[in-house]
């Protein structure tokens, strides 16, 4: 099954396959060699990657807001 989302190895992040972001790094050369798919959210999430602040802003903000949330002891 084709993924639905791209990521970038080194930097734990993943976004849409039509990321600007993503595109610009990929026509400078610096991003394919760490280029990862994944099927969907949940499994980038599962392996460790966070949600591009360019293309998924609303679920960046999402996973930004429950890194900062205190931990109670």
């Amino acid at each position: 099954m084709p993924g639905t989302l791209g990521g970038h190895r080194r930097g734990r992040l993943y976004g849409r396959l039509d990321c600007p972001s993503a595109l610009r790094a990929l026509a400078r050369g610096h991003y394919a060699k760490h280029r990862v798919f994944f099927a969907d959210e949940s499994t980038a999430r599962a392996a460790g990657y966070r949600p591009c602040a360019v293309c998924l802003p609303e679920q960046y903000a999402h996973w930004k807001a429950q890194r900062e949330e205190p931990t109670t002891p």
